[in-house]
């Protein structure tokens, strides 16, 4: 099932449920992916641009909670982190860190990279085989430990 079909039965379901937190975080997704698609470029959405959209809504959700917490404003921050969490829900599962380690260490002796000179290699290689199943800000911690361990 695409996932503009998973958005729309979740849709009906937090309606029925008069769930407000799940229809923001879906509507907010429907409307991007709506966006996505009129924006004028006449392909479809391939599923890598999807899961794209979705970890950058995440990301936007988490960001303004974290603004959010260093300002003590809790209850800004709450439904933020709340919609975070329906928008996962779309997400394919994510690796653990040791996970997303194991496997740049193998990209790195794929590679035969070393030092920091190779971390743009090293990042453009990891977040094409680890897209959507890591953030960014996750793979290039440990590109960076790696490279200068």
């Amino acid at each position: 099932m695409s996932l503009q079909t998973n958005i729309t039965a979740a849709l009906k379901e937090a309606m029925k449920a008069k769930d407000q937190v799940a229809l923001e975080s879906l509507r907010a997704i429907k409307s991007e992916l709506l966006l996505a698609q009129t924006s004028g470029s006449a392909t479809e959405l391939t599923e890598a641009d999807e899961i794209k959209l979705l970890q950058k809504l995440v990301k936007q959700r988490k960001d303004a909670a974290a603004i959010f917490l260093e300002q003590q404003r809790n209850d800004l921050a709450e439904p933020e982190l709340a919609q975070a969490a329906v928008i996962e829900q779309f997400l394919p599962a994510q690796l653990s860190e040791a996970d997303v380690e194991a496997a740049i260490k193998e990209i790195i002796a794929e590679g035969n990279f070393s030092g920091m000179q190779s971390m743009g290699q090293v990042m453009g290689l990891a977040n094409t085989k680890l897209a959507g199943t890591a953030d960014g800000k996750t793979i290039s911690t440990i590109v960076k430990k790696l490279l200068t361990a």
